[in-house]
């Protein structure tokens, strides 16, 4: 019996265009924007389940955003949140824009945060390529920057 050396990890992992980011200060964003919203999700103040670093769609592989807004009945996210610093901006605005405009996945709002420059950044189904510099979700009738 022989041995068969190992396959190599880049066979073994399937790698997507939305790529990795994780040091501490991405993830503390995360975390703490998933705390805020999730006991207001439980309560039935809002209607969208926040689940951080979940794929769109189940069944194949999709794009994995930093943190989405699940609508259970319809199986849909529809916020989505991506957490940036300044190298990777024009980057994360260009996904949100295509994931909305794409309308593959229902998503109707998305967010781009720069932790570095503590700016956040809004796109909406429908708004044309217009990126506003906002925190407020429309969808959720919330200021998101108040979970930072």
């Amino acid at each position: 019996m022989s041995y068969i050396g190992p396959i190599p990890l880049k066979n073994l992992v399937m790698e997507d265009e939305m790529g990795v980011n994780a040091p501490v200060i991405h993830q503390s964003v995360i975390a703490r924007l998933t705390a805020g919203l999730y006991p207001l999700y439980r309560s039935g103040q809002i209607s969208f389940e926040p689940l951080p670093e979940t794929m769109l769609t189940e069944g194949y592989s999709s794009p994995v955003p930093d943190l989405l807004l699940y609508d259970h009945p319809s199986e849909q996210a529809k916020v989505i949140v991506e957490v940036c610093q300044n190298n990777g901006l024009k980057h994360d605005i260009a996904k949100v824009i295509r994931l909305i405009d794409e309308n593959l996945y229902g998503i109707l709002e998305g967010f781009v945060f720069n932790y570095k420059t503590q700016q956040w950044y809004r796109y909406r189904f429908d708004d044309g390529g217009l990126i506003t510099e906002l925190s407020y979700s429309e969808t959720l009738q919330l200021d998101l920057n108040a979970f930072l």
